[in-house]
């Protein structure tokens, strides 16, 4: 199974957040049970360096297991940090050494005006 792709806007120095649900061919959600998973923006397919990286273990992604359910987030700081433009991105699950990439896709990162 090939990922999903997914192109989304995030709006610089605010929160940030993502609900996606991993589902079988039926539409019925995977039990991600023992899963984890990462999530990095990059400008682009070749940068050394991640912009952004999110994961089960650094708070970024929560993992509600039994309903299949992964809840992105990144803060106003983080999101803060990135530079206004488009990034390149992609999710991923664990599970004990089997990597599936989930979704993949274009982020464009609206400038942010406000700055007090």
């Amino acid at each position: 199974m090939t990922a999903g792709i997914y192109n989304f806007k995030m709006d610089q120095g605010s929160d940030w957040d993502l609900n996606v649900v991993y589902k079988d061919a039926n539409g019925d959600p995977i039990n991600l049970t023992g899963y984890t998973a990462a999530m990095q923006l990059r400008q682009n397919y070749n940068s050394e360096t991640a912009d952004l990286t999110l994961t089960s273990s650094n708070g970024g992604i929560t993992i509600t297991a039994a309903e299949g359910k992964m809840v992105l987030h990144a803060t106003a700081v983080q999101t803060g940090l990135l530079s206004e433009g488009y990034y390149v991105y992609d999710l991923e699950i664990d599970s004990g050494g089997v990597v599936t990439r989930i979704i993949q896709g274009q982020v464009t990162v609206n400038g942010e005006v406000t700055r007090v």
